[in-house]
């Protein structure tokens, strides 16, 4: 009887992936994922059957690992967590009497957040601006709506090549609901090889180092910055 786990791996450092996630790694006869996330975990599976793809090719993979998974112990990898824009949810919706699991992962906002300080400290949500899945006029739409009621907002897939001018667009979105000194930050590689960031304000931001490795956040109204450190105050009477 095969078993299949759904496993977010962190941001792609080993040291950073849940004992549970590499539990599971371990005990997988088959590895399934996108082939630079499989390049992330490689000294964990080398003597191990792996199924790869591209870009683009969420659902062949979980049709795929669910097949495996019916006679073999199989392990679908998402970075970050599995269910914040990972595949959990995609096989979920693919599974019929399979046996699933869902490991969750550390998320980027989680991992960025780790190296600025503390900026998601008060609530706060994710946004992609993608528009692979999602209508941009819906994007937007969240988008203001996150910056009306003041949450702290993280940004996954902030800017590509195919579609540059989001992030700027989004950036002024909130500027309506914002005072212009509000920290922003820009993580890319968050924890895991390459790792960089800069803080801006909303009136400084400069997006010309933005890609799709990165996330950028957004502070709330009361968000500051101390001696290099991003702060959003969860409200305690200091």
């Amino acid at each position: 009887m095969g078993k299949l786990y759904v496993v977010g791996i962190g941001p792609g450092g080993l040291q950073h992936m849940t004992v549970r996630a590499r539990q599971v790694i371990e005990e997988s006869e088959v590895i399934v994922g996108y082939t630079k996330y499989i390049d992330f975990i490689a000294p964990l599976i080398e003597n191990k059957e792996v199924f790869s793809t591209g870009m683009m090719k969420e659902e062949e993979r979980c049709r795929e690992a669910l097949r495996l998974s019916k006679d073999k112990i199989v392990s679908i990898i998402s970075t970050g967590d599995a269910g914040i824009y990972g595949m959990a949810g995609l096989v979920l919706e693919l599974i019929e009497n399979e046996q699933v699991e869902i490991v969750p992962g550390v998320t980027a906002s989680s991992a960025a957040a780790s190296i600025l300080g503390a900026p998601i400290m008060h609530d706060s949500c994710n946004i992609s601006l993608s528009d692979l899945m999602t209508p941009y006029e819906l994007i937007k739409k969240r988008v203001e709506a996150a910056a009306q009621a003041d949450f702290v907002i993280t940004l996954y897939n902030p800017k590509s090549k195919g579609r540059p001018h989001y992030l700027k667009e989004n950036i002024e979105t909130i500027k309506k609901y914002r005072n212009g000194n509000t920290p922003v930050a820009v993580v890319k590689n968050a924890l895991r090889e390459g790792q960089e960031y800069e803080i801006f304000t909303l009136d400084s931001f400069d997006d010309s180092n933005v890609d799709m490795l990165s996330v950028v956040l957004i502070g709330n109204s009361q968000s500051f910055v101390k001696n290099g450190v991003f702060i959003t105050p969860r409200g305690y009477k200091l």
